[in-house]
């Protein structure tokens, strides 16, 4: 019996052993995968930051850098000698959030709207703004513009920020967050006397805190990062956004790379810093918004 017992006993050590090393290597397996997906997510950015400081010639010699140089300074001189860029990524701020407190004012209202009224036509409205996010941008860029001139608005900051400020997606992402408010609490604010626009303020919006973090951080990195139509509105280079600016670096005979780069590296950062700040509402209000209920 005791030999038994003991054959026994070793069997499930032998077990909780196997068991532990199994653990660990699953373990180590999906670490080393996790470590080969950051470093070829960081790898690009920090790879433009040493080339934004080298040389020309530096920058296409076998091997390629990949540690950093000494001509950070000189290609931050050709690229302020070349561009107002300072001036450039403060109109790209000065866009960016703009566009992004309107989305979140509009788009808030009208999430607020579809989830919590009831009216006719309600669902036939919600399927067309839904259609109409279907439609590829590129294929009104050429009615945006026409309305734009006619508004007189090129070369303005306006045809950026004032056009995209209910858009469909905004609207959407918003109701699906403010669905979840229970009604309870809005019946009951109404009977307390608050009314309708209070009730927002006061209810509505706090509620959906990950939510709006969600859809700012979306709208400012579409807004900083929109090419075409800062291309087409934009004339002067006192006006241009941070990727029409780094355009215009590009020149029929040659291309300054390394001031280039720096200008890269220096227009990524305001980005890096404002999704820092809100990261932990970005991620709460992905989750959250994944799920309904």
């Amino acid at each position: 019996m005791k030999l038994k017992n003991k054959k026994e006993e070793n069997n499930l050590q032998y077990n909780l052993t196997k068991n532990k090393i199994k653990n660990i290597f699953n373990k180590t397996i999906l670490y080393l995968i996790l470590i080969i997906g950051v470093v070829i997510t960081f790898f690009p950015f920090y790879y433009m930051m040493v080339l934004a400081t080298k040389v020309r010639s530096e920058i296409f010699s076998f091997p390629p850098p990949l540690w950093f140089g000494n001509s950070a300074l000189i290609n931050l001189n050709i690229l302020l000698d070349k561009l107002p860029f300072f001036k450039n990524i403060l109109n790209s701020v000065i866009v960016s959030t703009f566009a992004t407190l309107l989305v979140l004012f509009f788009c808030s209202l009208g999430g607020y709207g579809f989830a919590k009224y009831n009216f006719k036509g309600k669902e036939k409205i919600f399927f067309l703004m839904l259609a109409s996010m279907m439609i590829p941008p590129l294929l009104s860029i050429i009615p945006w513009f026409i309305m734009m001139r006619f508004f007189g608005w090129v070369n303005s900051f306006k045809p950026l920020i004032i056009p995209g400020a209910a858009n469909a997606f905004g609207i959407f992402l918003m109701r699906q967050f403010m669905e979840k408010i229970p009604d309870e609490i809005i019946d009951a604010a109404r009977i307390d006397g608050a009314g309708e626009f209070e009730i927002y303020y006061k209810i509505a919006i706090p509620l959906s805190k990950p939510g709006l973090a969600t859809l700012s951080i979306l709208t400012f990195l579409t807004s900083w990062n929109n090419f075409m139509g800062p291309l087409l509105i934009l004339q002067d280079k006192f006006m241009y956004t941070i990727p029409v600016a780094l355009s215009k670096l590009n020149g029929n005979f040659e291309t300054p790379w390394g001031a280039t780069m720096m200008g890269t590296a220096l227009g990524v950062l305001p980005i890096v810093i404002v999704f820092i700040m809100a990261s932990k509402r970005f991620i709460s209000g992905l989750t959250r918004g994944a799920t309904k209920g």
